[in-house]
């Protein structure tokens, strides 16, 4: 593939980027050695490797959610500021 100026003007646009011309030409030389390398890795035989869907064997183990160390609603609310019979209360911080 032929990276041209207008494929670099064209990612450019869609990145809201602007280059100048030697910056633009440093990047077609980026780009380029960018495809020279993934043509490189088309080049390895892949025929017996199967595709890497995690990187470790490992799985997540989940544990049942098993709710521990409650406290009472009094206790909670003991050293609380402000505070009615059920509830903490604080104060408003959205104004209409």
């Amino acid at each position: 593939m032929e990276i041209e100026e207008s494929l670099i003007d064209k990612l450019a646009h869609l990145s809201r980027l602007e280059f100048s011309k030697e910056e633009k030409s440093v990047l077609k030389s980026d780009f380029e050695k960018m495809l020279d390398f993934v043509n490189k890795l088309n080049e390895l035989d892949t025929s017996g490797v199967e595709p890497l869907l995690h990187i470790s064997s490992n799985v997540n183990v989940l544990r049942e959610d098993v709710s521990a160390n409650e406290i009472s609603r009094e206790k909670a609310l003991s050293n609380a500021g402000l505070k009615d019979e059920s509830f903490f209360m604080v104060p408003k911080v959205i104004n209409k």
